[in-house]
C-alpha cells in the first residue's frame, strides 16, 4: 500500500504536513532537512521542485525558489539526492512541482525516478485535469505514483467530485483563490467554504494548506479536514533561523499562540 493511503488509515486527524523547497537553504541540504522533519514528528512532507515561474506561490515560496535555482538545484539532482532516503525515512514523501520541469525531464522518466527513490505521491498545480485522466494518470499508476489534484472556494461540486473519484490518496484543499502565503485567521467565507465541502461526505480524506500559520488557522484546518499543510511560514523560519530544527521549533512555537 502507497506510504499516503498507509497514513491516512492509521491517522484520521490531526495530521501535519510541511512544504519547503528543494536546494532552500543550500544546495546539499534538502535530505538532511527531510531526515530532520521526519525524525521530529512531522507526518508528511512536501517537497517544492523550483521553478522560474510558480504561478501559485506567494512572494516567500517564490523567494526560496529563486534561491534554489541559483544553489543549482534541479530535478536530476534533487533525484540523486534522495536515492537512499528510504534508508531512514518511512513517511510520505510528495513532490510538488510545474508542468515545465517535469515536462523537461519526461514525464514517464520523472514517474520512474519517483519511484526509485520512495516518492509517494506529486502535486502539478497547472495539470489540466482532462490531461491529467487522458495521459498522465495512467503512467502514474503504473509506478505507484498519486497524482493529488487541488480545490479551491471557486470550484464547483460537480468537479470536486469528480476529483474525489477519480484520484487517490488525499485531496489538497486550498483555503482560498489566492497564492499561498501565512494567515492570521480564516474568515467567514473560508469557514463556508470548508462547511459546503465536509457537507459533500467525499470517500477521500482532505488536507487543508495556505495560510496556515498559527493556532487559530491550524486548528480550523484540522476541524474541516484530516490535517493541515504548513508552507510559506516554514519556509519564513527556515531563511531567519538557517537551521532545521530550530526553524521547527520556533514554528511549534507559533503553532501554540
Amino acid at each position: 500500500m502507497n506510504r499516503i493511503n498507509e497514513l491516512f488509515n492509521k491517522k484520521k486527524e490531526h495530521i501535519l504536513s510541511l512544504y519547503f523547497c528543494a536546494g532552500h537553504l543550500t544546495a546539499e541540504g534538502t535530505a538532511d532537512i527531510i531526515r530532520t522533519l521526519a525524525h521530529n514528528g512531522i507526518d508528511m512532507i512536501e517537497v517544492g521542485i523550483p521553478f522560474s515561474d510558480p504561478m501559485a506561490d506567494g512572494p516567500v515560496v517564490q523567494d526560496a525558489a529563486t534561491k534554489a535555482l541559483k544553489n543549482g538545484m534541479s530535478l536530476r539532482r534533487l533525484f540523486d539526492q534522495l536515492t537512499d532516503i528510504r534508508r531512514d525515512v518511512d513517511i510520505p514523501l510528495i513532490l510538488m512541482g510545474y508542468l515545465n520541469p517535469i515536462f523537461h525531464y519526461g514525464f514517464e522518466a520523472f514517474c520512474q525516478s519517483c519511484n526509485a527513490c520512495g516518492i509517494d505521491g506529486v502535486i502539478i498545480p497547472d495539470l489540466p485535469f482532462h490531461d491529467y485522466m487522458k495521459t498522465y494518470k495512467p503512467i502514474a499508476d503504473r509506478y505507484g505514483l498519486k497524482i493529488i489534484m487541488l480545490i479551491t472556494p471557486e470550484t464547483s461540486e460537480e468537479r470536486i467530485r469528480f476529483i474525489d473519484a477519480n484520484t487517490d490518496g488525499f485531496i489538497y484543499m486550498v483555503s482560498s483563490a489566492s497564492t499561498t502565503g501565512a494567515q492570521k485567521e480564516f474568515n467567514a467565507e473560508k469557514q463556508a467554504y470548508f462547511n459546503r465541502v465536509n457537507r459533500m461526505q467525499l470517500k477521500h480524506p482532505r488536507m487543508i494548506g495556505f495560510g496556515i500559520s498559527n493556532r487559530q488557522t491550524l486548528e480550523s484546518a484540522w476541524q474541516n479536514a484530516a490535517g493541515a499543510i504548513i508552507g510559506s511560514r516554514f519556509v519564513t523560519l527556515l531563511d531567519e533561523c538557517h537551521d532545521t530544527n530550530a526553524a521547527l521549533e520556533r514554528l511549534m512555537d507559533d503553532l501554540k499562540k
